[in-house]
């Protein structure tokens, strides 16, 4: 019985960090989160096909210490992506499980309240 599926899917992520390479990590890093989110199955694999930038800005400032003193520029970069993932997953609702009910493993057998003759 095969009950694994392959879908494509089209997901937009956002993310920011202090350089470029963060802001991507910060949004790539997004993608498992989103596809789990409303999944019941179980997924083996998530491999992204494609990603289109869609928006990218970056917001520079001047930093000082104690309003004066040793002032630097900082940047924060922000970016949007639309990333389309192929999904390999296990669908639950195609697995067959055995219903069997046993005593509790974990349970302790009292001798005095069994009604052994």
């Amino acid at each position: 019985m095969n009950a694994t599926e392959n879908i494509t899917k089209t997901l937009i992520v956002s993310g920011k960090g202090d350089t470029k390479q963060s802001a991507f990590a910060s949004a790539l890093s997004t993608i498992q989160k989103q596809v789990m989110e409303k999944n019941e199955d179980v997924t083996l694999q998530i491999t992204p096909v494609s990603v289109q930038v869609v928006s990218a800005k970056a917001q520079t400032y001047t930093e000082r210490f104690l309003f004066l003193f040793l002032p630097r520029k900082r940047s924060v970069y922000r970016v949007k992506l639309e990333v389309t993932v192929a999904i390999t997953q296990i669908k639950m609702d195609q697995i067959n499980f055995l219903e069997e009910t046993i005593n509790d493993p974990q349970g302790v057998a009292l001798p005095f309240l069994s009604k052994k003759g």
